[in-house]
Formats: C-alpha cells, sequence, structure tokens
C-alpha cells in the first residue's frame, strides 16, 4: 500500500490549493478514505473522510464549508480543495486510509505535504 500527496505549498489568507493523493496497492475504490493535520509539537487531528463512492463526507468543524473532499475512483485519487484558506490552517497534511473521524480507525498513511499559509 502506498499513498503520495501533492499540492501542497504556499498560499495567502483567502486563497486556495488543492491537495492529491494518488493510493497504489489496494483496491482505493473498495476503501474509505480520510485526511488528518498536524502542525508541531501538536496531535494529528482530522480533516475530512469520504465513503467509498464519494457519496457520504464528514469534515470537522475547524474546515466545515470551507474544505471539499472528493475522490476519483478511476485515477486512485483522493484529493482535498480547500478555500478561504487562514494562517491557522498551517500544517502538514496527510491522506490515509481508514473511516470516520477517529484516527485508530486508518491503517495507511502517505508521508504528508505541507501548507503555509501566510497573512
Amino acid at each position: 500500500v502506498q499513498l503520495v500527496e501533492s499540492g501542497g505549498g504556499l498560499a495567502q489568507s483567502g486563497g486556495s490549493l488543492r491537495l492529491s493523493c494518488v493510493a497504489s496497492g489496494f483496491t482505493f475504490g473498495l476503501r474509505a478514505m480520510g485526511g488528518f493535520r498536524q502542525a508541531p509539537g501538536k496531535e494529528r487531528e482530522f480533516v475530512a473522510a469520504i465513503s467509498t463512492g464519494g457519496v457520504n463526507t464528514i469534515y470537522a468543524d475547524s474546515v466545515k464549508d470551507r474544505f471539499t473532499i472528493s475522490r476519483d475512483n478511476a485515477k486512485n485519487t483522493l484529493y482535498l480543495q480547500m478555500n478561504s484558506l487562514k494562517p491557522e490552517d498551517t500544517e502538514i497534511y496527510y491522506c490515509a486510509r481508514g473511516y470516520t473521524s477517529k484516527r485508530s480507525n486508518y491503517d495507511y498513511w502517505g508521508q504528508g505535504t505541507q501548507v503555509t499559509v501566510s497573512s
């Protein structure tokens, strides 16, 4: 199993970024997926999750109405569209295989991609 994130970088406050996570080594369309983030010295926190078919999604309150998680099962790719970015969104973002908001429900993780939002 391999999860490879991309799309991180520097954005201005109020700007947008789209993160991608390409999966391999398993049948992507049969597994729910999620995204987490972590700032230095803090716990890794849940951001969003999506069901196998992409119909059901859940979000952390801190990103609701700003971030959108989606997936393209034909491309084995998970996306996180981040709009109205804030400086407090500056963290390392991870995709992971699993379900719900509980970190222990996830078994494989990507290497992470840094997102930095300037004020």
